[in-house]
């Protein structure tokens, strides 16, 4: 790793060594190569292109699909002594002029932009007369069609490698399966662009999820010890929203809506106090959250079931990004797979595209009801490696009620083998109960011995056993091929009667006191004769907050504000040493910390 790496990563963002593979990407792009990475949020993507672009002569470009969070990006870099700006439709046209100026004249560093501006012929001759360090595509899932944030102007990002071949291109995204990397790597012409593929495990998120009885009260239980904390409960319609936000305004809590029927300037007031406020509870759809960059999130509720894994992935990564513990809470119930279904078969796309939107609907009901450890089933699902057990999910620390499958998944995996593992689930349940359809006796499958030997089991409870078997490898779904469903190679034990099979029969509903000893139980407490300390340290960081126009987190993360409190630095020295203290923010806010650090400390 090159001495100036480290340096910059010291002296302006205040840590001492890189995590994982940002020091070998930072390397790889800084010497001029291309990339593709695939890091969990929170995992510290942003360095991976801010610190090449401070090594390299040039700009560092980075595009970003949110509008509304470049502001709060751009605050944060020049508040580390960053010459950042961003170029959008938000400024007058004067300050986009002087953009452009500062741009042409080299005296900018980072410049973040949305796609759609990028791609106009005036930005790209503009950008033809700079001197560029790189280009970073940020959120580059968007690219994909098949992707739960489909952006079309992101298609047209193909155009840099054929207009700028010479500058390199990081492409970054949290949420990718390998069809969607697959995807990236060809729209955005990054055939040749090394791929860093982090872990996409956030072992400090619990994961529960439980059957909708009454939402709004599971809700409030979830929520009653937490009315201090900042979190994000999403709903499917923008009316819930509305609702769910009015309701819980009424049980005391800051609730703040959002969705993208409310007046833009609302809508960015409402970001705006859930970023700098303390406690702000944000209730949205899926028009909140991407770019979001709040550290201390503590909880992501969700009262609707989200369409994909990748989008429950994405939504919930949003928790935790300060690596302190965070809960992942959802409840579903029967509307939300019936509502998502219709969406699914309602689409204006190819029947492709909805045989694809059906089967990742599948392996979200799948992780809903799967009996064992809800993170293996989620790794898993990005082709990441997990323990058979986490300890940090609601299966792991109170395992489900479950009953003896073994018979039923038997007569299921014979009943897929002997219709020619050519149909999907409709056809094969028909077999299962006996019913003469037209498909079944076009195809002379009421000949079969599997017809009918399942007419004791409930179709809902068949298909339960259906996504089950599906989420646990025994069968897969042939996107391609129709859904059909066919047999894998990890079925033959249960066939052969080698293996017992027990699968979920009902929700346990999440407890509202975590176990103790769990990870999540760990949050961090302030001892009772240090809160006084602690106190004075938050409220001199808002008092600085506000003064910088910034979110607090931007000033200091908590982490930062407790590593200060444990370890009381009374000199400049020593609290540089604080991680997340670097150079530039020693200069602009240390003054007013060892002030109070030194009285408690009776130092003078």
């Amino acid at each position: 790793m090159s001495q100036k790496a480290l340096e910059i990563l010291n002296s302006l963002y205040g840590y001492d060594s890189f995590r994982g593979h940002q020091a070998e990407i930072i390397e790889h792009v800084s010497a001029g190569n291309n990339a593709l990475v695939l890091m969990p949020t929170g995992g510290g993507k942003s360095l991976c292109y801010q610190i090449p672009s401070l090594i390299r002569e040039g700009v560092g470009v980075i595009i970003s699909p949110l509008i509304a969070l470049m502001q709060d990006q751009v605050d944060a870099m020049q508040q580390l002594g960053v010459k950042a700006a961003f170029l959008n439709s938000s400024l007058p046209h004067s300050e986009q002029k002087i953009i452009e100026q500062q741009l042409l004249a080299g005296q900018l560093d980072l410049l973040y932009i949305a796609p759609e501006r990028l791609i106009k012929n005036y930005t790209l001759d503009l950008l033809e007369r700079c001197k560029l360090a790189l280009f970073a595509i940020d959120e580059a899932h968007c690219v994909s069609q098949w992707g739960h944030d489909f952006r079309s102007d992101y298609l047209s990002l193909s155009l840099l490698h054929e207009r700028f071949p010479n500058i390199p291109r990081i492409a970054l995204t949290a949420t990718a399966d390998i069809r969607t990397r697959k995807e990236i790597i060809e729209r955005l012409s990054l055939t040749r662009a090394n791929s860093y593929i982090s872990g996409f495990d956030r072992p400090n998120i619990r994961y529960a999820i439980a059957n909708k009885t009454t939402a709004k009260k599971q809700l409030l239980d979830f929520l009653k010890q937490r009315k201090s904390e900042a979190g994000i409960v999403y709903c499917l319609s923008r009316k819930k929203v509305e609702d769910t936000a009015a309701w819980l305004t009424q049980q005391g809590f800051t609730a703040l809506p959002y969705h993208a029927g409310l007046p833009a300037r609302l809508r960015q007031t409402h970001q705006q106090r859930f970023l700098r406020e303390d406690g702000v509870v944000i209730v949205a759809t899926i028009a909140f959250g991407m770019g979001i960059d709040k550290p201390d999130v503590r909880f992501v509720a969700h009262l609707d079931l989200p369409k994909s894994i990748e989008a429950y992935y994405q939504e919930t990564g949003r928790a935790g990004r300060d690596g302190q513990p965070a809960d992942a809470w959802m409840v579903y119930g029967l509307q939300d797979v019936v509502r998502l279904q219709q969406m699914a078969q309602g689409s204006d796309g190819s029947e492709q595209f909805k045989r694809s939107e059906r089967h990742k609907l599948d392996a979200m009901l799948g992780l809903c009801e799967v009996t064992s450890c809800r993170r293996k089933v989620l790794l898993n699902y990005f082709a990441d490696e997990a323990p058979n057990q986490c300890g940090n999910c609601d299966n792991c620390q109170i395992p489900p009620q479950t009953w003896d499958a073994t018979e039923a998944a038997q007569k299921l995996l014979s009943s897929v083998y002997r219709t020619g593992q050519r149909f999907g689930a409709v056809h094969v349940m028909d077999v299962l109960q006996g019913k003469e359809s037209e498909k079944v006796l076009q195809h002379h499958h009421h000949q079969l011995s599997t017809f009918g030997i399942g007419k004791d089991i409930h179709e809902a409870q068949w298909r339960s056993v259906i996504r089950q078997l599906v989420v646990r490898g025994l069968l897969r779904v042939d996107i391609e091929g129709y859904s059909a469903l066919q047999l894998t190679d990890l079925c033959r034990p249960v066939l052969k009667g080698e293996q017992s099979l027990f699968l979920r029969i009902e929700e346990i509903k999440a407890p509202s006191a975590k176990k103790a000893g769990s990870k999540s139980a760990r949050k961090a407490q302030i001892a009772p004769e240090d809160q006084e300390l602690w106190d004075e340290l938050r409220e001199c960081r808002k008092m600085l907050s506000d003064e910088f126009n910034v979110p607090p987190y931007v000033i200091f993360h908590d982490a930062t504000l407790k590593e200060m409190l444990d370890t009381l630095p009374t000199s400049e020295a020593e609290l540089l040493t604080i991680t997340g203290v670097g150079e530039s923010k020693l200069e602009k806010y240390g003054g007013d910390f060892l002030d109070i650090l030194r009285r408690h400390a009776g130092v003078s």
